[in-house]
């Protein structure tokens, strides 16, 4: 199998649907709601996707200042592709576009803990999270 990474490459909206209905991701990702991943999509600043041939079979969508932090907020492979090492090569190539001294962040699915620790990412016990409608007052 020979996978292609590309940096910034548009994807459409039907694309990134697939992959997440695809992958575990989908689970946890407002898969209903078109508008709220075509803006997902438009506004992150850096991402890696990786092709089959035409198809989209991963994604690194991230959130960065490119100096000092990259939010890692969505790494999907679809599951027909998986444990082929395409999920750390996204992860390679997006740190590859930062910095020296810009630091990955991610919240992670709590059963892909175990993954992320393998790859060496440290983890942090302060997450703090203020659900949609929960307005600061």
């Amino acid at each position: 199998m020979n996978i292609k990474y590309k940096i910034n490459t548009p994807i459409s909206v039907d694309q990134f649907l697939s992959l997440l209905e695809q992958s575990s991701l989908g689970e946890r990702r407002p898969v209903e709601d078109r508008d709220c991943i075509a803006g997902m999509i438009a506004n992150s600043n850096l991402l890696v996707s990786a092709w089959d041939q035409e198809q989209l079979v991963g994604a690194a969508r991230c959130l960065t200042d490119f100096h000092y932090v990259c939010y890692l907020s969505d790494l999907a492979v679809a599951a027909s592709h998986q444990e082929q090492g395409i999920g750390r090569q996204l992860q390679k190539v997006a740190q590859q576009q930062l910095g020296p001294r810009c630091k990955l962040l991610l919240v992670s699915a709590p059963a892909a803990n175990s993954y992320y620790e393998q790859l060496g990412y440290e983890e942090q016990p302060r997450c703090w999270v203020r659900q949609p409608g929960d307005l600061i007052v």
